[in-house]
């Protein structure tokens, strides 16, 4: 596993400062991480709800931090989706 944020797949360096502005700055850290609780502190850490295309992103990287494989981030846009609806939210 790598400690770089950017060395996993779909986080780039304007992820990864989101990341940093929470205190993830090592892709370790992310390995048991709830990402929907991720995405809440993100939004507020930016003063507004970040896109929600944005919670793919970190579903894709939560999961190859835990050894999972690197997948595109659209490919949670369907559990995403799912999770949101639960919640209330879109």
């Amino acid at each position: 596993m790598t400690s770089n944020l950017t060395d996993l797949l779909n986080v780039g360096r304007a992820v990864a400062r989101r990341f940093e502005r929470i205190g993830i700055t090592r892709a370790d850290q992310l390995a048991g991480q709830d990402p929907l609780d991720l995405y809440e502190r993100m939004s507020a850490a930016a003063g507004e709800r970040e896109d929600p295309c944005l919670l793919d992103t970190i579903m894709s990287a939560v999961r190859q931090a835990e050894g999972g494989p690197a997948l595109p981030w659209w490919h949670y846009t369907p559990e995403r989706k799912r999770l949101l609806a639960r919640t209330g939210e879109s």
